[in-house]
């Protein structure tokens, strides 16, 4: 409204006259006739590059709108968009030939765009050593300040926290089909005592013991993600684990989404923050008047969440972390028995996420390309989070190969954190898997169930990580001790190595513990 204000009715005129005009059939010669001319009549009182500025048919920004406005927009903008750059509207995804790539040039189309961390952790220092100093007070100052919502408490127990009410029941229906699922997989990691006779005398075993205290990040940003608090809730539970501290970002209300809260009460989480961020990492980490300070920290955030955790674990505060993570990521495997509409909606799972994710294809023989593209721009057309996504795909592409072998290889390199295998036979390709966070085989197993309810965990390694890292799994809240125990005859059997390798490091004191049991024994 202020908008069209300034730009007075010659503004409004012509606004009217290029939305009548907007309709199929429209020439690329009208487009940038009526783009020109809708720039050129509110441009009057400002300079040409205000105006500019103002009337550039940009239509990302259109949350708040209705779908009927929202859609005019975005048709006026394809029309406008194609005329000047057919490949804008089109969301051609970038298409390289894999045998035309060396293999530095597939290491550098694998390489995710560069965070600037030292940049962001000049940010999260900061912040960090506030919430170490002040504890509550900081986290309460930090949230207004970043969340605009004026906490009372920042940490309850979630004891005494009331059950949310008002989630209709299809909705809790299907959190506890997921719940259960997640906790009868975990609940299945559980492994006997390893214990093994090395030699005569000598046993070893290792045994598992619950990490007693774990905070658990839940981003609440961009999205609501109450899947995320039973992906990491559940696996903590089942381990055995006796504080477990749940951080979650509070809307403007300082109240928490009640879906998260549900699925935190049912997967047995006892603390609740209410703060997210980097101040919310700081104070799991150091402990505040009211958060208990925690061993480990798990949890999928953003950039700014990321550079706390890893700053957190090699700092004073005794603090261990899951993974490093990154934007969401899938790649694609389909041959040409895969439906480019199933092709299409795997892309843009991850797409929609956020602007830095990325979703790669990497199509066999015989893919109907246009299919697919065609596909891609027909269903994000229709996706709320519509913005989101076109952002991600400008930095999607398409990687072209003969073979099976070649698309797993090309993946591994890539080492996603979502790898999709839709191809016939889909069982075979696990064998040539390397590096991936984790699989989904199969014309019928889209990445969705694995982000909510088939079992398996969707904390996962991005940004290349799964190279050397797992998803959050139930080891993630166990650590591994090892037992070792010798009879007399086993010392008589080990001791004599024990005692030359000893003597080889020259660590005298090390030979002495063994040499004076050997004589012990032998007296």
């Amino acid at each position: 409204r202020e908008r069209e204000r300034e730009k007075g009715s010659g503004g409004r005129e012509m606004r009217g006259k290029v939305e009548r005009e907007l309709r199929p059939g429209t020439t690329n010669a009208t487009a940038r006739r009526l783009c020109a001319n809708s720039n050129a009549r509110g441009a009057s009182s400002t300079t040409s590059a205000q105006a500019r500025q103002r009337h550039r048919p940009s239509f990302f920004d259109t949350r708040r709108r209705g779908e009927e406005k929202r859609q005019k927009k975005r048709e006026l903008f394809k029309v406008c968009a194609t005329s000047l750059n057919p490949a804008a509207s089109s969301m051609m995804l970038k298409t390289y030939d894999i045998n035309e790539l060396n293999q530095a040039e597939k290491e550098s189309i694998s390489t995710r765009p560069r965070i600037d961390f030292e940049s962001i952790q000049a940010i999260v220092g900061p912040i960090v050593d506030d919430v170490k100093e002040r504890g509550d007070q900081a986290v309460k100052d930090l949230t207004a300040k970043f969340d605009k919502c004026e906490l009372d408490e920042t940490c309850v127990r979630l004891e005494d926290v009331p059950w949310p009410e008002g989630i209709p029941k299809s909705v809790t229906d299907a959190f506890d089909v997921a719940y259960e699922n997640v906790k009868v997989f975990h609940e299945a990691q559980m492994q006997a005592e390893l214990k093994v006779e090395t030699m005569p005398g000598v046993t070893c075993r290792r045994v598992s013991r619950a990490i007693g205290a774990v905070g658990l990040y839940v981003p609440g940003g961009t999205a609501v993600l109450p899947s995320t608090a039973l992906m990491l809730a559940v696996p903590a539970k089942v381990a055995g684990s006796k504080t477990i501290v749940l951080a979650t970002p509070p809307r403007k209300d300082a109240s928490i989404s009640p879906e998260v809260l549900y699925c935190a009460k049912k997967a047995g989480v006892t603390h609740l923050l209410k703060a997210g961020g980097a101040q919310a990492v700081a104070a799991m980490a150091h402990g505040t008047e009211t958060c208990p300070k925690v061993d480990k920290i798990a949890g999928p955030g953003n950039q700014f969440v990321t550079a706390a955790k890893m700053m957190l674990q090699n700092s004073e505060a005794m603090v261990g972390i899951d993974m490093p993570a990154g934007p969401s990521e899938v790649l694609v495997i389909a041959d040409k028995g895969a439906e480019p509409a199933h092709v299409a909606a795997d892309l843009l799972s991850q797409a929609e996420h956020g602007a830095d994710s990325q979703s790669v294809l990497v199509a066999m023989k015989g893919v109907n390309m246009e299919e697919v593209q065609e596909e891609v721009r027909k269903q994000c057309d229709a996706l709320p989070r519509y913005e989101m996504a076109v952002k991600a795909l400008s930095h999607s592409f398409v990687v072209q190969v003969d073979t099976l072998e070649q698309a797993c290889d090309f993946s591994n390199i890539y080492a996603p954190e979502h790898l999709i295998v839709n191809v016939e036979d889909a069982e075979r390709c696990l064998d040539m898997v390397e590096n991936a966070g984790s699989v989904f085989l199969g014309r019928w197993t889209p990445e969705s169930v694995g982000d909510y309810a088939s079992g398996t965990n969707h904390t996962l390694p991005t940004y290349g990580y799964a190279r050397m890292y797992s998803g959050v799994s139930l080891d993630t809240f166990q650590k591994k001790i090892t037992v070792q125990s010798l009879s007399k005859e086993g010392l008589l059997n080990l001791g004599p190595a024990v005692e030359i390798m000893a003597e080889v490091e020259g660590l005298e004191a090390h030979k002495q513990a063994v040499t004076l049991r050997l004589r012990s024994i032998k007296s």
